[in-house]
């Protein structure tokens, strides 16, 4: 149907006359109520977005020296950030002459790796930047 006679019958009725698809050969339009169209658009991606999950990275610093305790007390963090379906990354702070001695971090990261691997697998393995050694685990996809 040609512009003019589809912009007569949609007046005619007392609608609007909607480009839907401008990218396809021939141009497809539809005669609708505009305002009508627009609010269910923005129903449908409302309710898109809704359905997104949305991952963050959670961060858990340790020590080389960090005791039992704390060590469980950030392991029970990280398996908590986990189950709720976030990244987790673990970082190893090297203060003073500890950097010294990277593999002492490396041991604290293939643990934490360890104790972690029934919630989520290991992304990044551990590497070293400045002070500080760093590995991201993932959830594991349900």
């Amino acid at each position: 149907m040609d512009l003019n006679s589809a912009l007569q019958a949609a007046d005619e009725r007392g609608l609007d006359l909607v480009e839907v698809s401008p990218t396809a050969k021939p141009p497809v339009c539809r005669i609708m109520e505009y305002g009508k169209y627009k609010y269910q658009q923005s129903k449908r991606a409302a309710e898109a977005k809704k359905k997104q999950v949305r991952v963050e990275i959670k961060e858990v610093k340790l020590r080389p020296k960090t005791d039992e305790h704390d060590y469980q007390f950030k392991v029970k963090n990280a398996k908590r950030f986990l189950g709720d379906g976030n990244k987790v990354k673990v970082t190893i702070m090297f203060r003073g002459r500890e950097v010294t001695h990277p593999e002492f971090g490396r041991r604290i990261l293939e643990r934490v790796a360890k104790d972690l691997e029934e919630l989520g697998s290991v992304e990044s393995h551990p590497r070293m930047a400045g002070r500080f050694m760093s590995m991201v685990i993932g959830p594991l996809k349900k």
